[in-house]
């Protein structure tokens, strides 16, 4: 069974140079980025747990960028009633709509951080949502960050890793059943009748029949993010490659 392919929407639809721009404005965040959050004073030794208090925040002030970046992606004012608005617990959690009550939905992004400090030296977030609830412009988007002097100071953003959602659940669910090695059951439970935009209480993700380490959706684990997270953890941080910081802070781990 060969593996999926990325796939994008069709040139033809209505919205396809739209979609490209976001694309463009996605690339340019770390350029247009700005945080009032400033971190000083923290343990060296406590570096590493700052996605799980800044994370959240990372991703709100990345989707308040997105909005002022609005001559980038939409240039001539066609979408001047859309706006992308972040939304908890529900995939994908940042729309770009029409407003904030109505239903007029162009595409989504799900959005994660990644501070790039971190000990685990990936994005350690899980993909799990089926193929069938991504639309076809749907995106994911990982977005690495780090302070401003490395030990301290304001959030600053690098290059984001983007990739088509329904890509990645496809390719995630191809690697389960075909690429793992495991004697264990290989097969995938996926729910039925699934649609684009799903509410919070509709069932839409695949569940493996056996996940005993809990790494079923880990995209960094299959390989579609391999040279991405290499070349992310070779950036120089104040000269240093970001995984030599890493290497450097484990070996004060309490």
């Amino acid at each position: 069974m060969p593996p999926p392919n990325p796939s994008e929407p069709a040139d033809s639809w209505a919205h396809y140079q739209l979609y490209c721009r976001v694309i463009d404005a996605l690339y340019a965040v770390p350029a247009h980025f700005t945080s009032r959050t400033a971190i000083e004073g923290i343990a060296a030794t406590d570096l590493q747990t700052l996605n799980t208090v800044l994370g959240a925040t990372i991703e709100e002030q990345v989707v308040a960028t997105l909005n002022r970046m609005r001559t980038v992606w939409d240039p001539e004012e066609r979408y001047q009633r859309f706006f992308f608005q972040r939304q908890a617990q529900v995939f994908p959690d940042v729309l770009l709509k029409a407003d904030r009550n109505g239903q007029e939905i162009i595409l989504g992004i799900e959005l994660k951080g990644w501070y790039l400090l971190s000990k685990e030296e990936m994005p350690n977030f899980r993909f799990q949502v089926t193929a069938d609830a991504c639309a076809e412009a749907d995106l994911i988007v990982v977005v690495p960050w780090a302070l401003s002097n490395v030990l301290s100071g304001m959030p600053v953003t690098y290059k984001p890793f983007v990739t088509q959602a329904r890509y990645a659940a496809e390719y995630r669910n191809y690697w389960w059943a075909n690429v793992r090695r495991t004697s264990t059951d290989k097969s995938i439970a996926i729910p039925e009748g699934v649609s684009p935009y799903p509410a919070k209480s509709d069932q839409v993700t695949d569940r493996p029949a056996r996940d005993g380490g809990g790494n079923f959706g880990r995209l960094a684990r299959i390989g579609i993010m391999d040279e991405y997270i290499t070349d992310m953890l070779g950036l120089p941080l104040a000269g240093i490659p970001a995984k030599s910081w890493i290497d450097f802070l484990k070996q004060f781990e309490q």
